[in-house]
């Protein structure tokens, strides 16, 4: 499976479209036009395709987990101090995600109904 295919398999599963794989590969400072995005998005005989590199798929990629799950949060106290002596817990972790997509229950499918009822 080639970058291309990656590529095309994220945007097509996510459903993204060209400027919003623009601003997500924007989000890490790298630069790219909607017509190279298209041209990564082609048939690989096809006289204006382009091949993706490693830069940019993984520069997409780093994009998407800040897109999906936000700017990582930095912790204001040195770890082990606080202002009042006492050591402060962190539950970055266990904070809810502030994303756009839920997971692949929440894609929808145009010629299904749902889950079947037993």
């Amino acid at each position: 499976m080639t970058n291309n295919d990656i590529l095309k398999k994220l945007r097509v599963a996510l459903q993204l479209r060209d400027d919003e794989i623009v601003d997500i590969l924007a989000l890490v400072d790298f630069r790219i036009s909607k017509a190279e995005i298209g041209a990564f998005c082609r048939k690989e005989g096809h006289p204006k395709y382009k091949e993706c590199g490693d830069q940019v798929l993984r520069n997409f990629l780093n994009g998407l987990v800040l897109h999906l799950r936000g700017p990582r949060e930095e912790s204001t106290q040195v770890k082990g101090k606080s202002d009042s002596g006492t050591k402060s817990k962190t539950t970055g972790a266990s904070k809810p995600r502030k994303s756009k997509f839920t997971g692949l229950g929440s894609v929808p499918y145009k010629n299904k109904k749902g889950p079947k009822k037993t």
